[in-house]
């Protein structure tokens, strides 16, 4: 790199750390930021007298916003020196045994949130400061007031320092951008920036509308007599504050690495947002005696996860026609790879999505993957334009069958019941495995099957021969018998799979399990009135599974005579303390997760994913964390995972 790409380059720095720190809105994935980040400084180490005396490199947070009162840190909070992969793991490792020798490692998740420093005197919260440059921040205490997980009094009466991060919810995330998107408002990027913005009122009335978690991870001024960082920790989420999901001190790197990994394969099941994992040295006096850099604590690194989010540029949109007729835009995206999955596509929900987020074909674009979910573009990178960009055209026609597309506003259907596209999809969603779970019917035998005419309906299936699968190019013996065994074996298959299977719109898995557990498998038979009875059924529900029931009727009757579906065992809702109730899971179970949310459901629960002032009930097994902190100081009632099998297995439906 030249002095003069220096310069361009730290411009461009400085540019995207104001964006991600001050206004909360960034103009690039944090991969890219880090990239840059790690390009800059490593000039700098090796040129310190061209380096920019006011790079991001050498500052530790943002400046501080002119409408908030500036607040000055008892004692500064600092970064953290970013790790990322194992071998520049070793490499700090290799630092500090060589600095105090081999020592334990405090370990614990590190939260991608809003960093926060509250400050305590004779037991009463005084002050909340953002992180703002390390040394001065944003005095935000009326907000911070606001937060239900902040004590407003804690049991020690000495000046304190306790600091973590503002974390808000997956869920809420979701739930405040819809609302964002109806009042035409400026979508939040990630819930990380939305945690920030909602610490940055001016009118706390708004941050106490928001559900807000924090989350305590490590102290600043403090008058303390532990030697270990994890008796420190022991004593401050004994004053009130959540406990992490799961924390340990470790000696080797091999535990440290298995820890990590534990939490890559777990972060998406969390309701929060996780981006790596923290490493301290345990011991305080080595702490003290290994120091500072300019920027960060030389006895702590952040081991950063492999990045969900990407950037990309949007190449084309094409349209998909689903089972139901809906035609949905996808975004062709140049290949990336994201936790080691190459992805080139991407979906685009709606033509509302499209407009809101102004998705133009030739743009920058920021794409998310997280765990099985498909891969969603969550923002547009609009100062990446150079006039090349194309605005999506609506199509008037099937870009399958060329009919002529009803235009509903938001969607796009096709009306042609015969068109390829509906027929096939309508296969695949019955045989794949949320549905009936037709082991060896994927989506491209369906295809090749109706390609070669041996199948037009799902009806077909039932008919396929072993002679005419055999003449199929790479169809062997084992493979023809295997299919044919999996499609008689759906036969006496759950009821609200059978209904699930029919790919009704409006009616997933949650519905049509309501439906059987109340109906059974005589869903010809039910009326309108009875549907709107259910909980949750509205009338659109309602009509769009009476409408499918009226044309598809001589379909569903054969399909239920062949198929024979399992009644469910009727459970007497009426008198189960989880009717209607809201439940929240947490912890290790001795059982399947999704077989413990499907048995709550039977019971007449509604299963949520995080603990609110709505929650009624929270069940909790081995390790349970943060979520059980909190249920216990909103009142929620908590109940093990024993006591919950227990009162269920001997049908004791008590009012609870």
């Amino acid at each position: 790199m030249t002095k003069e790409e220096y310069k361009k380059k730290i411009k461009l720095l400085k540019k995207w750390a104001e964006a991600y720190y001050t206004k909360d809105n960034p103009l690039v994935t944090d991969e890219e930021y880090d990239k840059l980040y790690k390009e800059i400084e490593k000039f700098e180490d090796k040129h310190t007298e061209l380096a920019d005396p006011n790079s991001p490199t050498k500052r530790v947070g943002g400046e501080v916003l002119d409408e908030f009162v500036k607040a000055k840190h008892i004692q500064r909070m600092w970064s953290m020196e970013d790790v990322f992969s194992e071998d520049e793991l070793d490499k700090w490792l290799q630092r500090v045994y060589k600095n105090v020798g081999i020592t334990q490692l405090y370990c614990e998740p590190k939260f991608d949130g809003a960093s926060l420093n509250l400050i305590y005197e004779d037991g009463r919260l005084k002050q909340a400061i953002t992180r703002g440059d390390g040394v001065i921040g944003e005095d935000v205490t009326h907000n911070a007031k606001a937060i239900s997980s902040i004590p407003q009094n804690i049991n020690y009466d000495k000046l304190i320092e306790i600091r973590g991060e503002v974390l808000m919810p997956k869920d809420e995330f979701e739930r405040l951008n819809t609302d964002r998107a109806k009042k035409d408002e400026q979508l939040f990027a990630n819930p990380r920036n939305a945690a920030a913005g909602s610490m940055r009122q001016l009118d706390s009335s708004i941050t106490a509308k928001r559900e807000l978690v924090f989350q305590t991870w490590g102290i600043g001024k403090n008058s303390l007599k532990y030697k270990k960082l994890s008796d420190i920790m022991d004593f401050i989420y004994s004053l009130g504050f959540n406990k992490p999901p799961k924390r340990e001190v470790c000696q080797r790197k091999e535990d440290i690495e298995k820890l990590y990994q534990e939490f890559i394969k777990q972060r998406d099941s969390f309701s929060v947002m996780l981006d790596g994992l923290v490493v301290k040295i345990n011991d305080i006096s080595l702490q003290e005696s290994l120091g500072y850099t300019v920027k960060y604590p030389k006895w702590m690194c952040a081991y950063k996860f492999p990045a969900i989010e990407k950037m990309t540029k949007l190449k084309d949109v094409i349209f998909q026609v689903g089972r139901t007729g809906v035609v949905t835009p996808v975004a062709i995206v140049n290949p990336v790879n994201i936790e080691g999955v190459i992805v080139e596509r991407a979906t685009l929900h709606n033509f509302d999505e499209i407009k809101r987020k102004d998705i133009r074909i030739n743009d920058t674009v920021i794409i998310i993957r997280s765990g099985d979910v498909i891969p969603k573009i969550i923002k547009v990178q609009t100062n990446f334009r150079n006039g090349s960009e194309r605005r999506v055209q609506r199509p008037t026609h099937c870009p399958v069958c060329g009919s002529e597309l009803l235009d509903e506003g938001i969607l796009l259907k096709c009306q042609n019941l015969l068109c390829e596209a509906r027929v096939v999809n309508s296969i695949i969603y019955f045989a794949s495995k949320q549905c009936l779970n037709i082991e060896g019917l994927g989506d491209k035998i369906v295809k090749l099957l109706y390609d070669k005419k041996i199948i037009k309906s799902v009806l077909d299936l039932f008919k396929l021969k072993e002679e005419k699968l055999l003449q199929l190019e790479g169809f062997k013996e084992k493979k023809v018998k295997n299919i044919l065994k999996s499609i008689l074996n759906i036969k006496g298959v759950d009821c609200w799979r059978f209904v699930n299977a029919l790919g009704i719109e409006h009616i997933g898995e949650v519905a049509s399990k309501k439906i059987c557990q109340k109906f059974g498998s005589k869903i010809l038979e039910i009326s309108k009135e009875e549907l709107l009875e259910i909980n949750g059924f509205g009338l659109e529900m309602a009509e769009s599974f009476l409408d499918f029931i009226k044309v598809n009727k001589e379909l569903i009757l054969k399909l239920l005579d062949i198929i024979s579906p399992k009644e469910p065992k009727k459970i007497n809702i009426a008198d189960s303390f989880l009717k209607d109730k809201t439940v929240v899971i947490t912890g290790s179970m001795s059982k399947p997760r999704d077989k413990i949310k499907e048995t709550l459901e039977k019971y007449g629960a509604k299963v949520t994913s995080s603990v609110s002032k709505k929650t009624d009930f929270l069940i909790y097994g081995k390790d349970a964390g943060s979520k059980f902190e909190k249920a216990k100081k909103m009142g929620v009632k908590v109940i093990s995972e024993e006591e919950i099998i227990k009162r269920i297995n001997f049908g004791k439906n008590d009012k609870g």
